[in-house]
């Protein structure tokens, strides 16, 4: 795959998450925490060519990317995004023009990993404090304030107890590979339109694990709290009787979250991920519905039947 058609399936994943909606996050119609869906969709511009660039090593696509973004927005809008999806795009780059699977895919990303280095360290630490992320704090080891002395992947390894990206990193994308991707191929294969296949992918997410971003800002029981949340919805939304009370209670719980302050921020991450291998892989073929009442009847037809 050249590097142009990898940056059109980043900016084109990063889209379709800012369209879809995901209860606490921001969306096309639903601003929140002082952010609004023009700066992710400007973010989006910003990431393809810097994640894509032909032979550049994971860390200068970080670094890249964020300087990218904080050209065309004071904020942090896609901090774990660009972690999340920079190997993607060496993976992807290293794999060639051949169609591959998911499970190729993820079996060069496991290459890509382990040749992380003390550079692609120096250069992603450099990245995170430019982007300032909420809630960062203070690490006991590897701290990203101080140079790094191990590789990225080390890094990664280390943080992995109290950080999902950093997890991922470790354990070779699980999440995104089992969960996401799974989630999205049985959307797509029951004929649910892209957006609500991303809504219902968020929720089957926050749900599976605790937002480590959430967590970080509010604590284990607000995580927690969220995570039953996101279930609850999600083993309500089959069972519901009427089209509108669906979109009623994501409705509801996006206005509950975000005057909490809450952003499951680390999960639409993993969705925008997730959404990006199906654009690299033979996984493609959405058509990107609005969030319609005729969408989500297709999507409640397909939850109940599945």
């Amino acid at each position: 795959m050249h590097a142009e058609q990898i940056a059109f399936a980043v900016e084109d994943a990063c889209r379709q998450d800012v369209r879809a909606f995901k209860p606490g996050n921001v969306s096309v119609g639903a601003p929140g925490h002082n952010m609004h869906s023009e700066d992710f969709l400007r973010s989006a511009a910003a990431i393809g060519a810097p994640l894509s660039a032909a032979g550049a090593t994971v860390g200068a696509r970080i670094a890249r990317a964020v300087a990218a973004t904080r050209q065309v927005v004071s904020c942090n809008t896609n901090l774990g995004i660009v972690l999340l999806c920079a190997p993607l795009a060496v993976a992807r780059e290293r794999a060639g023009d051949a169609t591959v699977t998911p499970a190729a895919l993820q079996g060069v990303l496991g290459d890509v990993l382990q040749g992380l280095t003390v550079a692609d360290a120096d250069a992603c630490y450099g990245a995170i404090r430019q982007a300032s992320p909420g809630g960062l704090g203070t690490a006991p080891a590897h701290d990203v304030s101080s140079a790094p002395q191990v590789t990225l992947l080390a890094a990664m390894q280390a943080a992995a107890g109290h950080d999902r990206i950093a997890r991922e990193y470790a354990e070779g994308y699980p999440l995104v590979f089992g969960t996401g991707v799974q989630t999205l191929q049985a959307m797509r294969d029951a004929g649910v339109p892209e957006l609500w296949a991303l809504t219902r992918t968020f929720l089957t997410l926050a749900a599976a694990v605790p937002d480590t971003h959430v967590q970080r800002k509010h604590g284990a029981d607000c995580a927690r709290d969220v995570q039953m949340q996101a279930a609850g919805l999600l083993a309500e939304w089959p069972l519901q009787a009427g089209l509108a009370h669906p979109w009623q209670a994501l409705q509801a719980l996006d206005r509950d979250w975000k005057a909490r302050g809450i952003n499951p921020g680390t999960t639409a991450d993993l969705v925008v991920a997730s959404a990006l291998v199906m654009r690299l892989t033979f996984s493609e073929g959405y058509n990107g519905a609005r969030h319609e009442t005729r969408a989500l009847e297709v999507c409640g037809n397909a939850v109940q039947s599945a």
